[in-house]
């Protein structure tokens, strides 16, 4: 008798940031990845780019909103533009909180060093404020102007935990430190697409297949200036993984790129 295979987890909205910068002194570049805490319930373990799910509270008050309209992130992302409103703001809470870099200014201002803000991070972190609360507080423009959308990747359907995530890119602000300020990491900093590769190649670093394949794309770029020029012109096409489970060994693969193999071994 057979049984009807479930249907598929609706997947959750959620926002990734690529946080780059020019290796100070030497001038390469660099991205920002933070080891997330083993025992966390997604992606414990893993080495990632900052980012999380949207939050009901991610709804921007568009007289404190900076740059291309939610419309426009939404046709380059292919969502709604409320929706994409909402993953522009996630991404600028989400850095925020993960990291303490703040993609917002006060109005004909540009983002630079920040005050004492450890107070606001951790009422956002804390649930006890929300990111267009604290922008209206403190008179801040959320900056969408200085984050371009570069992919957007969807969980397969058979996960039983699943993401519609935008990943978007974004210069550190001058005058901004990133740091490891975060109980979901146990560990953060700033590599090169070329170290993080190796560092997975040699099993020092684990990466899932997003980032990954983001490393790769980001690796040909000799500076942030390079990233950004990059992300402008790409086409985003939305990315669903296919799985293939052989005994203890999971394979993925990217429609579209049959060369493309990500494995790794299950219990």
């Amino acid at each position: 008798m057979s049984t009807a295979a479930p249907d598929p987890v609706e997947p959750k909205p959620a926002a990734t940031v690529l946080l780059v910068r020019d290796e100070p002194g030497a001038g390469g570049l660099q991205v920002f990845l933070q080891r997330r805490v083993a025992g966390m319930a997604f992606a414990g373990g893993m080495t990632v780019f900052p980012g999380g799910g949207v939050s009901p509270d991610d709804v921007p008050d568009p007289r404190r909103w900076r740059g291309p309209e939610p419309a426009r992130f939404g046709s380059w992302l292919g969502q709604p533009s409320e929706l994409a409103a909402a993953l522009v703001t996630a991404a600028v809470r989400e850095t925020f909180e993960e990291c303490g870099v703040l993609l917002a200014a006060r109005p004909g201002t540009e983002p630079g060093p920040l005050p004492t803000t450890t107070a606001w991070r951790d009422a956002l972190v804390g649930r006890h404020a929300t990111m267009p609360g604290l922008l209206a507080e403190h008179d801040l423009e959320l900056r969408a102007d200085l984050l371009v959308p570069w992919a957007r990747w969807i969980t397969p359907m058979r996960n039983p935990k699943r993401y519609d995530t935008a990943f978007l890119v974004a210069r550190v602000p001058e005058g901004q430190v990133a740091d490891d300020a975060t109980t979901e990491a146990v560990e953060a900093g700033w590599w090169s697409p070329s170290e993080a590769i190796a560092g997975y190649a040699a099993g020092d670093l684990q990466l899932m297949a997003p980032t990954l394949r983001t490393l790769e794309e980001l690796s040909p770029h000799d500076t942030a200036a390079e990233v950004l020029d990059a992300a402008a012109r790409r086409a985003i096409d939305p990315i669903t993984p296919e799985v293939r489970r052989e005994g203890r060994v999971v394979t993925i693969t990217l429609p579209g790129d049959p060369d493309w193999r990500y494995e790794e071994a299950r219990s």
